[in-house]
């Protein structure tokens, strides 16, 4: 997949093109992706992906914070597991936010990137006050020479497949569920900041991880088997999320893994933790051995459901 920003140049005369903000690149966005590259492919051309760095809300309502999905450097990594032929990231802008749909149209998708074939959602829609529904994105497209066609809804059965949806079931520790949804098991990225070291006093030494991206989703409070990335080796690990309520430290909430077999001072590392399966939520213990004893039995659980997840 070949990666333009905005700005790049683009040196071939003729894309299929679809767009979207595509948080996750789940299910529903693979099919659409795939309904593009077969569109793509019977009229002998490229196929390609517009989207944005950043959500447009952030643009169009200033102090907005986006529960996300993805970071832009995971959804492009995501999207190139599609074998979607070009990614077109492109700046949303107040400017472009004004746009119609015709204009949008017209002026982006027509003039800067030659686009012959829109494929749109088919419950998609653009411009500045969306008001404007397939029949005049057809008319609009006619105008200069851009066909459109209107994707197949996505049928998951009983189930919906939605970005938000998947939100939901991460905010409620569903993480089982929402990789089933996304393709692949949900991760965030960090570091590997100082913490109050008392897990290494109980024989559970943790790594406290302070998350990169501050609009990344963080699921619900309790303890989660993971996989832990550190260092280019991947590593099982025990991941809490909480404020420790047997410490009573307050209200601050905290994630950090203990990992399993490990014992290596990684301060300052960068640290991508996959969640796999909800493990437990989170308990007030009468006693910091009552809290040793139930980590012992936590950590068993974690290694048979990552021995069970190779």
């Amino acid at each position: 997949m070949i990666v333009l920003k905005g700005t790049d140049a683009l040196d071939i005369q003729g894309l299929v093109a679809t767009i979207g903000f595509f948080d996750g690149v789940h299910l529903g966005h693979r099919f659409l992706i795939e309904e593009l590259r077969q569109t793509a492919k019977s009229r002998r051309l490229p196929s390609a992906v517009i989207t944005f760095p950043i959500h447009p809300r952030m643009v169009l309502q200033p102090g907005f914070h986006p529960n996300l999905l993805n970071t832009t450097e995971e959804k492009l990594a995501q999207l190139e597991t599609t074998g979607v032929d070009y990614c077109i990231v492109l700046d949303f802008s107040l400017e472009l936010s004004r746009l119609s749909a015709k204009e949008f149209i017209t002026e982006v998708l027509h003039k800067k990137y030659y686009v012959k074939t829109l494929v749109i959602g088919y419950d998609h829609r653009f411009g500045h006050d969306r008001a404007d529904g397939f029949e005049q994105y057809i008319a609009y497209g006619a105008a200069c020479g851009i066909e459109l066609v209107k994707a197949s809804p996505f049928d998951a059965g009983e189930v919906t497949v939605s970005s938000s949806g998947i939100r939901d079931r991460l905010l409620n520790g569903h993480v089982e569920e929402a990789a089933k949804l996304l393709s692949y098991p949900y991760s965030l990225t960090g570091s590997i900041v100082d913490g109050y070291k008392v897990g290494r006093k109980l024989g559970f030494p943790t790594a406290n991880i302070a998350v990169e991206s501050p609009d990344k989703i963080v699921p619900a409070i309790g303890v989660y088997a993971v996989w832990v990335d550190v260092e280019g080796v991947r590593h099982k690990g025990m991941l809490y999320i909480g404020d420790r309520p047997t410490l009573e430290n307050g209200t601050d909430i905290t994630l950090e893994v203990n990992i399993l077999n490990f014992d290596r001072n990684i301060y300052n590392s960068r640290i991508t933790v996959t969640f796999i399966a909800y493990v437990r939520g989170d308990i007030k213990f009468n006693s910091l051995e009552e809290l040793k004893e139930q980590l012992a039995v936590d950590r068993d659980t974690v290694d048979r459901i990552l021995n069970n997840d190779k």
